[in-house]
């Protein structure tokens, strides 16, 4: 935050501490400095509506504290000497702007939500308020009334009572839409600020007509200053960039005692009214109602508590984690397309399938009370989203999930779904299912929302998964082999297996096309061990032909999941009698999803021989991290590193970071996409010891592999 606006912000308060010893002086310190704050406050509000956050409730805002601004200065002009009506001016626009404070702040909840929702919020927020105002009736103003005020003093009760209630309001639409999340948070500071103006309100109501004296003395200027002061720095962090404004996405939902807000309002309401019965006319009097109330209120609350409790349970329940199952989500969904209540879906796919209880209580602790939670596979979850009338407010959902995953070491995949007019239940959750598997093809946590164009996709992946069934039996598939150079003497040392498909009708398809696809649909397992035979036996032939090579084989993240893997590769190099160390099994970063069981595979390879190779090193989030748990032989430099390097030290900085700390962990680097020989000079300089490209080979047959090997070993000679 700005400091030269802090500086004298912090100022201010001490201050107020010249009103002890120089009483006289007080009145005009407390209205410039009032007028200051509140002038503060104006050009804050309207730097974060510019900002394009809440608008039109800040727009408001701002116009409320250019009213605060001319209360303070007219308040000093009367306590300075001037006509009386200045006085009552400054009490109407004291009033106006508090109540306009209020307003603004709620506005911005109700134009979010629309329908039902709309008008059992607006209850809500008006039962908490007028209990709130009730409290300070009871406790403030009601004994100002009883001791015989004058018609103005009336008037200006009524008005202090008015913008006390739309102060009360905004802090229940607050709080009622879960927006206090962390004490140094904006919405934290403005609640708070609110609170202290009721309760400067209510003290200078209970000293009327020697109210003004209560105001300028500094005890009473103090809570003032202190509450104006509140209400400034919240839009001052916000312009800042500092917590829930611009941090929104990582916000929770309301917790869930705040469901219990209009309960406790009920509760309170009642019982003031019952203490104001029983002092006014005493308990004997009245007693039987008393008594009779009292019953009905626990009798009413117990049953609202219970309703609570158990409106969850309504849907069809997941024996495992208690949530709503897919029948449950379903019928939610169908409820809410029959009451025309716009809505949006949530679909969330875990990557780690043993981890659906941790999943679970990320989302009870990061979606709103009133929305609904679905598990509805065995690491897929649905939300239902009650009031997300657009995709933007859904998303907003979606990265405080993703955030809370990644926070607690878990990846997953969102799809996003907004419900259109007239769009049936089945359909909206269809389309979030659609855009998670969309969001599903990113090596990272991401989300996703749906667009009418992600259905084409859908079918084109549908038309892949038929066409791949049985492409194997068909022999529709080859093993190209991509040769792997020594950069210092320009030797063919290795070979990685590349999978081509070639389709009766389509022709050559993209393995970036088919293989997402295959790993969907598991067609990869059966796949991927036919490469690994194909290319174990190569590398055997081509050692026999007295070719010293080995043999790069990439593993899948679904390969990883198979409990026998170690076993299956084992098995396939004894069948072709080549060594162990011929075979290098390459793995992605973003691969490892159950790390018990595919760690030990990797280190079942690694103690029998067999090198394990990182592939596109660097481009995953936790690199470091894997190399630390990891049985690694090998890093592979990602292409999209070696394509910046143009011979300038920051061209460099990337590939030259992973080589060096290959070779403080002692492990051979091999770079991806070498294109030029600039590149090669500079990445063997660099001290990389391998490169692979189109500067070497493009991916050919295995024959092209041995004549190519012939070449250079000629060359070298």
């Amino acid at each position: 935050m700005p400091r030269r606006v802090l500086l004298p912000l912090a100022a201010i308060l001490p201050v107020q501490v010249v009103g002890w010893v120089l009483p006289t002086w007080y009145p005009m310190i407390l209205g410039m400095s009032l007028a200051v704050v509140d002038a503060i406050g104006v050009f804050y509000l309207t730097r974060v509506a510019r900002l394009g956050l809440n608008v039109l409730p800040c727009r408001m805002g701002a116009v409320a504290r250019g009213l605060g601004v001319v209360n303070a200065v007219t308040l000093t002009v009367w306590l300075a000497g001037g006509p009386a009506w200045l006085w009552w001016a400054a009490v109407a626009t004291h009033i106006g702007g508090m109540a306009l404070l209020g307003l603004s702040t709620v506005l911005g909840p109700l134009l979010r939500l629309s329908g039902p929702h709309r008008q059992a919020f607006a209850a809500e927020m008006l039962a908490v308020g007028a209990a709130a105002v009730m409290v300070v009736w009871f406790a403030g103003l009601d004994p100002a009334l009883l001791s015989g005020q004058s018609g103005a003093a009336w008037s200006i009760i009524g008005g202090l009572l008015v913008a006390d209630l739309m102060l009360a309001m905004a802090i229940a639409a607050m709080m009622l839409r879960g927006m206090v999340d962390h004490w140094r948070d904006p919405i934290t500071v403005l609640i708070t600020g609110m609170t202290l103006a009721i309760l400067a309100d209510t003290r200078w109501a209970t000293g009327l007509p020697g109210g003004v004296e209560r105001l300028v003395e500094p005890t009473g200027g103090v809570l003032v200053v202190t509450a104006h002061l509140l209400l400034t720095l919240s839009p001052l962090m916000s312009a800042s960039g500092v917590g829930s404004v611009i941090d929104r996405a990582r916000r929770a939902g309301p917790p869930r005692w705040v469901a219990y807000l209009p309960l406790a309002a009920l509760v309170t309401g009642v019982t003031l009214l019952l203490v104001v019965i029983v002092r006014t006319s005493g308990f004997l009097r009245w007693s039987g109602l008393v008594v009779a109330m009292a019953v009905i209120l626990a009798a009413v609350t117990f049953r609202y508590w219970l309703s609570l409790r158990t409106s969850r349970a309504r849907a069809g329940r997941d024996p495992e984690t208690g949530l709503a199952n897919r029948a449950g989500l379903k019928e939610a969904l169908a409820a809410v397309v029959r009451a025309r209540e716009p809505f949006g879906v949530l679909v969330i796919a875990v990557s780690e399938p043993r981890a659906q209880h941790r999943m679970s209580v990320i989302l009870r602790g990061n979606v709103r009370a009133e929305d609904l939670i679905a598990r509805v596979g065995p690491a897929a979850f649905g939300v239902l989203l009650t009031d997300a009338g657009v995709a933007g407010e859904a998303t907003v959902a979606a990265q405080r999930v993703l955030a809370a995953a990644e926070a607690d070491g878990l990846r997953c995949s969102i799809g996003v779904a907004v419900a259109r007019a007239g769009e049936p239940a089945r359909t909206v959750l269809r389309n979030a299912e659609i855009a998670m598997s969309h969001a599903a093809r990113s090596v990272t946590s991401t989300f996703a929302v749906h667009e009418p164009s992600m259905n084409d996709r859908r079918a084109a992946d549908a038309a892949i998964a038929e066409a791949l069934e049985g492409a194997l039996q068909r022999d529709e598939f080859t093993v190209l082999y991509q040769p792997i150079v020594d950069l210092a003497s320009g030797r063919v040392v290795a070979a990685e297996a590349l999978l081509r498909w070639q389709h009766p009708l389509h022709g050559a398809v993209s393995p970036a096309t088919f293989i997402p696809v295959a790993e969907r649909s598991g067609e990869i397992v059966g796949i991927g061990r036919w490469v690994l035979e194909q290319a174990v036996r190569q590398v055997a032939a081509w050692r026999a032909a007295g070719a010293d090579l080995s043999v790069t084989v990439n593993v899948s993240p679904r390969q990883l999941q198979e409990p026998h893997l170690a076993r299956d590769v084992l098995a396939v190099l004894e069948r072709a009698g080549a060594p162990a160390e011929s075979l290098v099994v390459e793995v992605t970063e973003s691969a490892m999803v159950d790390e018990a069981v595919e760690v030990a595979a990797l280190r079942r390879l690694r103690s029998a021989g067999v090198r394990i190779a990182i592939d596109d090193f660097g481009t995953g989030y936790s690199s470091l991290q894997y190399l630390t748990r990891l049985p690694v032989d090998i890093l592979k430099i990602d292409r999209s590193f070696v394509a910046q390097m143009d011979g300038t030290p920051e061209g460099a900085a990337i590939a030259e970071a992973v080589i060096r700390l290959a070779q403080i962990l002692r492990l051979t680097t091999v770079a991806e996409g070498v294109e030029t020989e600039g590149q090669a000079a500079e990445l063997l300089a660099l001290g990389s010891e391998r490169g692979q490209g189109y500067l070497f080979s493009r991916p050919v047959p295995p024959e092209q592999v041995s004549a190519l090997v012939a070449r250079r070993q000629d060359a070298v000679a």
